[in-house]
């Protein structure tokens, strides 16, 4: 196998592992994700910090990272209006944050 096909059979193992979750008391619901991002989106994240526009960093968090617990997507980019401008910000950024916060540190990596 090329090294390619590894890279990426290595990954997809990451990404249908088991769900990771965090409970949001005040949206009465439980917001789940998967361990591992996509280098994708964590460009995308990264290029809106860069631009400050943190606040639309943490809602885009939401709507490529959060799922429902059948792994469907919580959210979609029709809700970031709503995530930008009608949600507590406090809980937008405790959810983000812990999404965030969950991906491998490069001590993780090395032992994969």
């Amino acid at each position: 196998m090329s090294v390619i096909t590894n890279a990426k059979k290595h990954f997809k193992t990451k990404l249908t592992d088991k769900l990771e979750s965090i409970d949001v008391p005040e949206w009465e619901s439980t917001v789940y994700f998967k361990g591992s991002a996509t280098l994708k989106q964590t460009e995308e994240i990264v290029a809106l910090h860069r631009e400050n526009k943190v606040a639309e960093a943490l809602a885009q968090t939401l709507i490529s990272r959060a799922l429902n617990e059948d792994g469907t997507k919580m959210f979609t980019m029709a809700d970031k209006f709503d995530l930008m401008n009608s949600v507590d910000p406090e809980v937008i950024t405790t959810v983000a944050s812990h999404i965030l916060n969950s991906e491998p540190d490069a001590s993780d990596i090395e032992k994969n």
